[in-house]
């Protein structure tokens, strides 16, 4: 290379990096992708995410939508038709982990593992506009995931932006011993700790065990989001809601740790639910009152 040749290519590399200075700041270092790429990983240390197990998704703010933006791809995937419609999600843009992609692995290459899906003007398909290198697609509950953002954008008057899918494994237990209902359920999450009707007090809904991915599903549980903010999935997992990403996660975690506080219990306990000192009816309704909750009284004696 001559000097003349060097010195233009200085040059045109000082182009790039003043591009990209211009354009702002690479969407994984972006507020937003930070807080999905810490999600991913918390999951995954938590134990719920065995191989490509579970899938996160978050619908973007328009002020993030146009800080990514620079960074888009010049020419986006060609649209995807999702099987489902959703007219409160036209033109919504979306953070999604990747079909068969793997939690672990988000946090070391996230450009690979996750990527950003805009939505069409007639609210049925998708395209990719960012991320999910190497011919990645979505998680496969994709459609799943935009049907139940529909529900819950409309359920909120616009608040919920994260729907968070998860194995954890006191959760799942629960639905292999309890009748799968939603009452039953969500009275031994309620009195397994005093915060729990806190933080879910309309309780959980629950599903059937069904085919993992399929539209049936997909259906049920945006039936049970209209009322619910968590749903459990039968000898499956747990699927949450929530304005951000600690909401979701910590609704999560809280589910789990109930799940696993009654397990716990019933062991020390000879395999009975009968405990020498529980949380009564009366001292949930007390828990509500303190805290202005509306509580689900159908769910209490």
């Amino acid at each position: 290379m001559g000097v003349l040749d060097s010195a233009q290519d200085m040059i045109g590399k000082g182009a790039s990096v003043v591009k990209g200075a211009v354009s702002g700041v690479a969407v994984e270092n972006q507020a937003f992708m930070r807080g999905f790429i810490r999600m991913c990983n918390d999951g995954w240390l938590q134990g719920w995410h065995e191989r490509n197990g579970g899938n996160l998704t978050y619908r973007m703010t328009e002020a993030e939508v146009e800080a990514a933006r620079p960074f888009f791809y010049d020419n986006p995937s060609s649209w995807v038709a999702m099987g489902v419609q959703a007219d409160n999600l036209r033109g919504a843009y979306f953070v999604t982990t990747g079909a068969g992609r793997y939690m672990r692995n988000v946090q070391l290459d996230p450009a690979f593992n996750v990527g950003i899906v805009q939505i069409n003007n007639a609210g049925d398909a998708w395209r990719l506009v960012w991320g999910l290198k190497d011919g990645g697609k979505p998680t496969s509950e994709f459609a799943s995931h935009v049907m139940n953002h529909s529900v819950r954008v409309a359920a909120t008057g616009g608040a919920c932006r994260v729907l968070y899918h998860a194995h954890p494994e006191s959760v799942i237990a629960l639905t292999k011993v309890m009748p799968l209902d939603a009452r039953a359920i969500t009275r031994v999450l309620w009195k397994a700790m005093t915060e729990c009707v806190m933080l879910f007090p309309a309780g959980v809904g629950v599903t059937e065990t069904m085919v993992p991915g399929g539209i049936d599903l997909a259906r049920a549980t945006s039936e049970l989001m209209k009322t619910y903010e968590a749903v459990i999935w039968a000898n499956h997992g747990l699927f949450c809601s929530g304005p951000d990403f600690d909401s979701a996660f910590g609704l999560m975690h809280a589910i789990q740790k109930a799940a696993s506080i009654h397990g716990q219990a019933l062991m020390m306990n000879g395999g009975s639910g009968e405990f020498a000192n529980t949380i009564s009816d009366d001292d949930l309704r007390a828990i509500a009152r303190a805290y202005n909750l509306t509580v689900n009284e159908a769910f209490l004696d």
